[in-house]
């Protein structure tokens, strides 16, 4: 079938059908290749073909509106205007929906015949072959014609578009039905008759040239035209002149006649009332009309439909005189009525403004949204009623560089339509996108290693990237720290202040003490003076002066406040811990006595090495700005408090409050240990004490607590919370078992032995019993 179809190149049709048979078409919106399967549409005007999603966008989107706006939208390719958009997927003819492709035939095609009108509008023939894409070919039959002025007659191809004249003369009569076409045969109609004839007005005082047959139809058998000038004919009566403007029709009658007027010039009074009163009759249409004294009471124009304003004068012949009363102009917005603001002028000088076509506008600004919703109109006296933007929409598009060039609007802005022609690359040009390339298309991405200079000479180990700035590099180098205390390793390349943690110790200005701040950067002390203590002891007591450093000025001369730096009172309490050691051999010792003279002169005691223990623990907590009252590490604190109350119901059902613990801290663990940020469990239903245990151990491990439902049936669920929820460090049930165990024995009373109690036969006798206490039994 596709054999019967003409596929020469030179042909618009040949070509396309070779195009799309090869899928070497491209679609002019997307630039992408037209495949075969894929559904198109074609423009009837130009034949181009596309894709019918692309042509679908394409018909929506602003550029593609015509320039009225009421046309539709443009093609592409032609611009010719649609007005409905293609919804659906046809072959070339328009028959089929959804084409098949077939093998052998035309790429979305039906392969049935073609059945479409001619571009010839005289051939009646319909084209003959195969659906097909481009314009349908001239149509093959011979047909005979008529020359343009019918008189021979010629066979001719049916398609052929070129007129036949013959070489007679045309000879038809021309639009002024007087003259004869002295043309050779033509086509179309004659052309107007170019003699020039001298046409005159209604009234007889203009004359003009025009050409011959120009406005015949609108003759009255003695003019052709209205000068537009007042007639000025004699009326009937032979006195007045026609006061109307140049016309073809006869004069009216003298309006002043006898017979045409019958009542007063104000028309309240017939003049047969009048000639009773003794008026006198009129004879001539030069007589006076008789008045009938009464207010003239005719409408003047200066009048608004809220109030009819009247001429005021009595009866009168003519025009009446201008009005003296005053009216209300009311602003074209109407904003008026709602302040009851209002302009008085003169009724006069309100109907001569009219007459000038003055506007009279109030102040008001108009403080509605336009159609856009971001700018109000602001236009003075508005009565818009849609209130369109005119500002140009200015926001930037997506691509970040252009900015949306269309009417100020509502909602998102359309994609950039603007295209690059030119490849863009990647920064070491391996990566490639060909164009036709969008606005604001990132750079390609790049798998090859970053080719950039860097300000180092370690290995590069990123890819290839479009910022300018390359990532820092983290190759791990050794680098000093900033006070240069040590060399420190490990330290990634793109770091350069370092600190290593240790104290600065780096002479300070005032040459007495050094730096104790953690290793810095740049100078110790910049603005500021040394304000540690100073070090220089004093003249009397050679305790150090303690005053804040004053390098270039002598110690002030105050009273010492120094204090002991060794523990006396412990060092003193063992003393006399050894001395008493007597005592547990029955030995009475006066505590008075255990300190000896010599000892309390001492100044100072020597220092062991506890001592200097709490030396280095102290200057350990200043240099970390520790207070001696806190207890950071919980080390002074002997865990979790728990209520007596709390225990002495606990040591009621042990068995119970050990499984409750064991729940709470399995529950404590998966919490802390899951995904989860909360995670519950619900008691079975117990009675007041046992819920009231529950509650109150909670607290303790940092859990909620709630109880649900009414009695017999209220229970508790806990909740444990990730990062709140802990485990004390000692149990309730680990308290009670220490509290449970058994105490020590007290202890064992010790008695002086003397030489009497020692009888005859070697064994002790019983003296008067005096219990020694031991002050140094401590019991738990």
């Amino acid at each position: 079938k596709q054999s019967d179809v003409p596929k020469n190149k030179e042909t618009h049709t040949g070509s396309l059908i070779e195009q799309l048979t090869t899928e070497k078409y491209e679609c002019m919106v997307c630039c992408e290749v037209v495949r075969i399967v894929a559904p198109v549409w074609s423009c009837q005007n130009c034949y181009h073909v596309f894709h019918l999603n692309c042509i679908k966008k394409w018909a929506r989107s602003p550029a593609s509106q015509a320039e009225d706006g009421n046309s539709g939208w443009r093609c592409p390719a032609c611009q010719n205007a649609s007005t409905q958009v293609p919804t659906t997927y046809t072959c070339f003819c328009g028959k089929v929906n959804n084409p098949e492709w077939n093998r052998n035939e035309i790429p979305h095609s039906c392969g049935e015949l073609c059945g479409k009108r001619r571009q010839c509008l005289d051939c009646p023939h319909l084209c003959n072959i195969l659906c097909h894409p481009g314009p349908c070919p001239s149509c093959p039959a011979f047909v005979t014609k008529t020359c343009e002025c019918g008189r021979t007659s010629h066979s001719v191809r049916c398609g052929q578009s070129t007129a036949i004249r013959c070489s007679n003369v045309c000879g038809n009569t021309l639009n002024c039905g007087k003259h004869s076409c002295t043309q050779v045969c033509h086509a179309g109609k004659c052309s107007p008759c170019q003699l020039v004839v001298q046409q005159v007005c209604y009234c007889g005082s203009n004359f003009k040239d025009v050409l011959c047959g120009t406005k015949e139809e609108f003759s009255d058998g003695f003019g052709n035209f209205s000068c537009q000038k007042i007639c000025g004919k004699k009326l009937n009566c032979g006195r007045h002149n026609c006061t109307q403007v140049c016309h073809p029709q006869p004069c009216q009658l003298c309006p002043r006649l006898p017979q045409v007027v019958y009542r007063c010039p104000c028309g309240q009074t017939p003049l047969s009332k009048l000639l009773e009163l003794g008026c006198i009759e009129r004879k001539l249409c030069t007589d006076p009309i008789p008045s009938c004294g009464k207010t003239c009471g005719k409408p003047l124009s200066c009048g608004s439909y809220e109030f009819i304003h009247t001429c005021e004068s009595l009866c009168h012949e003519g025009d009446c005189r201008p009005c003296s009363r005053t009216s209300n102009i009311y602003c074209r917005c109407g904003f008026k009525k709602k302040v009851n603001f209002f302009f008085f002028k003169s009724c006069f000088v309100f109907f001569s403004l009219v007459i000038a076509a003055i506007t009279f506008m109030c102040d008001k600004r108009c403080n509605k949204k336009r159609s856009c919703g971001r700018h109000k109109c602001n236009e003075i006296c508005c009565v818009d009623t849609e209130h369109k933007c005119s500002l140009v929409c200015g926001r930037k598009l997506n691509c970040g560089l252009h900015r949306c060039e269309e009417p100020c609007h509502r909602g998102s802005c359309q994609t950039c339509w603007q295209t690059s022609f030119d490849e863009l690359t990647c920064y070491c040009g391996e990566s490639v996108i060909y164009p036709p390339v969008p606005c604001g298309t990132q750079p390609p991405e790049c798998k090859r290693t970053c080719t950039r200079p860097h300000e180092c000479d370690h290995p590069v180990y990123h890819t290839c990237h479009s910022e300018e700035k390359c990532p820092p590099c983290t190759y791990l180098t050794q680098k000093w720290c900033m006070g240069k205390h040590e060399l420190r390793s490990n330290i990634p390349c793109h770091l350069t202040d370092i600190s290593c943690g240790l104290r600065c110790n780096q002479m300070l200005k005032c040459g007495m003490h050094k730096c104790k701040r953690i290793c810095h950067k740049g100078e110790c002390l910049i603005d500021e003076e040394c304000k540690q203590p100073c070090t220089i002891p004093r003249l009397y007591c050679n305790h150090p002066c303690m005053a804040p450093c004053h390098p270039s000025s002598p110690c002030p001369t105050t009273s010492c406040s120094a204090k002991f730096l060794c523990s006396f009172f412990r060092i003193a309490a063992i003393s006399i811990a050894t001395k008493l050691t007597d005592l547990q051999l029955g030995d009475s010792v006066e505590i008075s006595r255990l300190i000896t003279k010599k000892e309390m002169k001492q100044a100072r005691l020597q220092c062991d090495e506890e001592c200097l223990a709490l030396q280095r623990n102290r200057r350990l907590a200043e240099a970390l700005q520790i207070d001696d009252n806190s207890d950071p590490f919980n080390v002074r604190s002997s865990g979790p408090k728990y209520s007596d109350l709390l225990k002495e119901d606990a040591r009621k059902d042990l068995k119970f409050v050990s499984d409750i613990e064991k729940e709470m801290r399995m529950l404590v663990e998966a919490v802390n240990k899951g995904k989860h940020t909360k995670k519950s469990h619900c008691y079975p239903p117990m009675n007041r004490d046992h819920r009231r245990i529950i509650h109150e151990l909670a607290q303790v491990y940092g859990i909620e607590s709630v109880s649900y439902d009414n009695e017999p049936k209220r229970n508790v669920v806990i909740t444990a919370v990730k990062g709140k929820s802990v485990c004390p460090s000692n149990t309730l049930t680990s308290v009670l078992d220490k509290e449970m165990q058994s105490r020590p024995p007290p202890p064992i009373p010790h008695y002086k032995q003397t030489d009497k109690s020692i009888g005859n036969n070697g064994l002790p006798k019983s003296l008067k019993e005096e219990p020694v206490i031991d002050y140094f039994d401590v019991q738990d």
